[in-house]
């Protein structure tokens, strides 16, 4: 019979304890993943995993190494505690090497409540086939598709134990469901392609597959005979399927790490107004059947939502235990972590405060400028904040779509782009990040 979870961290932590360590974490994490992929409405690809990981981080003195394995034996358990020990024995001091204070830890949550396991059964694979084959064939009904490049749908479970030495000790699952299609029209060098793709935790919740092809069917009939962009400083709309990116370059500027090392372009902005005054970006790994959301993070103190950002004003960066120390500071509770290194700050659920605003009346407000649809690549200065992306979407005039434009790059400050934000009122509730199609002011294309 399988050792359940908590008897792996429990063991893993008395081998490191026997093995001379004076402090240790252990994580296990088990699960099962399978993706069923379609072509021409037949069977194209079927792949299934399974298994267990374990890892184990210890401590001596102000010395650590972090061994992780995918076998549960008591002899691996036993040997990669004494390799742990020695690795450690010789690493580098570093004085932010700390556990969590007993009174810090998590004590009391409640895993149901964030509803991240949908306890329907598993989907079998002939489901997951009928799901994809669905999807290709509302895609290829539009008039216009060529062909259909992928029809694919999946299905994940996994569960997750941690176990400090310090007397921490708790676990949850998640899983996962998904749909997705990429179709092409036209043929050659005219060839263009777009896709749509939904996934959730609960199987009710998830897009019908005939949703999902025709989304993608028309996402890409609109990208037929793209032209080059104008060049020249303009207005840039930020369609939702895409907002939620200029979020993720603020968030990794806030991250401990960066502004530990000194290399972030917000590392003076404690404090400083960031985003209009009407805007709020909120942190909560607390919020029902999103995927993100957690009772705890990777060092075991509770998860806590908070306000990144409020009224437009930088509050605080995201530490863990490590970070926190280096600046005086506390943790946020957004330590994160696998089973091959240690604890690192990271950001899950966040929710843009959204605008008044459609996504049309933004158009008509923008005029003349770029709707940005897809992004491609990236260039951005972590230090200065100066932003480079390629770019696809659509020219505006007068307030309207004209035509689709591709191969076109973005330029500009972030700190700048920032400071300009007007928020539509478009943004999908369900997804980790929650944030609406943004419009910024004054972008270089070309």
């Amino acid at each position: 019979m399988a050792q359940s979870l908590d008897t792996l961290t429990t063991a893993l932590l008395k081998a490191a304890k026997s093995a001379g360590a004076d402090a240790a974490d252990a994580i296990a994490v088990d699960g099962s993943s399978i993706s069923i992929d379609v072509l021409n409405g037949k069977l194209e690809h079927a792949e299934r995993s399974e298994g267990i990981d374990i890892g184990l981080r210890v401590m001596i003195g102000q010395r650590q190494a972090c061994v992780s394995a995918s076998d549960t034996s008591a002899d691996t358990i036993d040997t990669i505690a004494q390799r742990a020990v020695a690795m450690a024995q010789v690493a580098p001091e570093d004085d932010s090497i700390t556990q969590a204070e007993p009174a810090q830890l998590a004590t009391d949550w409640d895993s149901d409540a964030l509803e991240l396991f949908d306890p329907a059964p598993e989907p079998d694979p002939a489901t997951l086939q009928e799901n994809a084959r669905r999807a290709e064939a509302a895609a290829l009904a539009v008039d216009g598709i060529s062909q259909v490049q992928s029809a694919s749908s999946g299905y994940g479970q996994r569960r997750i134990h941690l176990a400090t030495s310090n007397g921490f000790s708790g676990g949850y699952s998640r899983n996962s469901i998904s749909t997705s299609c990429v179709a092409i029209t036209g043929s050659g060098a005219d060839m263009e392609r777009d896709y749509y793709g939904d996934g959730r935790i609960f199987a009710a919740d998830l897009d019908s597959p005939e949703h999902i092809g025709q989304m993608a069917a028309q996402r890409t009939i609109e990208r037929a005979s793209p032209r080059k962009v104008t060049a020249g400083a303009f207005p840039v709309l930020y369609d939702e399927r895409v907002s939620a990116s200029l979020m993720g370059h603020l968030l990794a500027a806030i991250n401990g790490t960066g502004i530990v090392r000194g290399s972030s372009w917000l590392r003076d902005a404690m404090g400083e107004q960031i985003l209009p005054a009407a805007l709020s970006l909120i942190e909560d790994p607390l919020r029902p059947r999103t995927s993100s959301s957690r009772p705890f993070d990777g060092e075991g103190l509770p998860s806590t939502k908070r306000a990144i950002i409020k009224d437009g004003v930088l509050t605080g960066w995201t530490l863990d235990l490590s970070t926190a120390k280096k600046l005086g500071l506390q943790s946020t509770g957004n330590a994160s972590r696998g089973t091959s290194a240690p604890p690192s700050p990271s950001v899950g659920n966040v929710t843009l405060t959204q605008g008044l605003q459609s996504h049309a009346d933004l158009l008509a407000d923008m005029g003349t400028g770029l709707l940005v649809t897809s992004m491609i690549g990236s260039s951005i200065n972590a230090t200065t904040g100066d932003y480079s992306r390629g770019a696809a979407g659509f020219w505006v005039e007068n307030g309207e779509i004209q035509y689709p434009v591709n191969e076109c790059t973005i330029a500009g400050n972030l700190r700048d782009m920032l400071a300009t934000l007007i928020p539509a009122n478009d943004a999908r509730k369900h997804l980790s990040r929650v944030v609406p199609s943004l419009l910024v002011e004054g972008l270089i294309l070309a």
